[in-house]
């Protein structure tokens, strides 16, 4: 029986700070659970080139994210949400749509936990309107719209140590590893075949 027969429907939420590789992992992912992942920055990049500002589209792309979530989950596919968990909120109605939908509900978290190697993925990717240019400094649509940030290192060390987590169904990978190892990893934590050496903490 393959890995994909044996799980449950998923919704899983991605959690890490910019550029820690919750993208890469999330579609990773994909695949192996037949899901489709909701990239939270493709819609809120489409706003801001679009001419909205910057606060109403971080929201219009919130509402948009949980209005797809749960048409997906309606056709019976696995959901990955691929955005940052810094809010409880965000947290709380990730849990109440796979719950109301009888979806198994994970928390994903990829950690990196130097800020300079966080600083080089942010300065070499391949950017969309809403994210980071580096570590300093904000998306520019965010500078026009708020000014510069007062303390932007200050910001991800709290990312980094301090995030917002759900109590249970928790996974915690160090990044910085082999991409390919850290998906079986994560795959063995929800399947309930253990944890390797990718998974930095979990709670089941």
């Amino acid at each position: 029986m393959s890995t994909q027969q044996m799980l449950p429907k998923l919704f899983i939420q991605m959690s890490g700070a910019p550029g820690s590789g919750k993208s890469t992992t999330a579609r990773l992912l994909r695949n192996s659970i037949d899901g489709v992942v909701i990239d939270h920055d493709i819609l809120r990049s489409t706003m801001l080139e679009s001419a909205v500002g910057f606060d109403q589209a971080a929201k219009l792309a919130y509402d948009l994210q949980w209005a797809l979530a749960q048409d997906i989950m309606r056709q019976g596919l696995s959901v990955i949400i691929d955005s940052t968990c810094n809010f409880q909120e965000v947290l709380d109605k990730g849990s109440v749509y796979a719950k109301q939908h009888g979806y198994a509900y994970w928390y994903v978290e990829c950690k990196v936990e130097d800020i300079d190697e966080l600083d080089r993925r942010l300065r070499t990717r391949d950017r969309m309107a809403s994210q980071r240019s580096s570590v300093d400094q904000p998306p520019a649509a965010a500078v026009a719209a708020r000014g510069g940030e007062e303390n932007p290192r200050a910001r991800f060390k709290k990312w980094i140590e301090s995030p917002c987590r759900p109590k249970d169904n928790v996974i915690i990978v160090d990044s910085t590893g082999d991409m390919d190892t850290l998906q079986d990893c994560i795959l063995k934590q929800i399947v309930g075949f253990g944890g390797c050496g990718g998974i930095v903490d979990s709670s089941l």
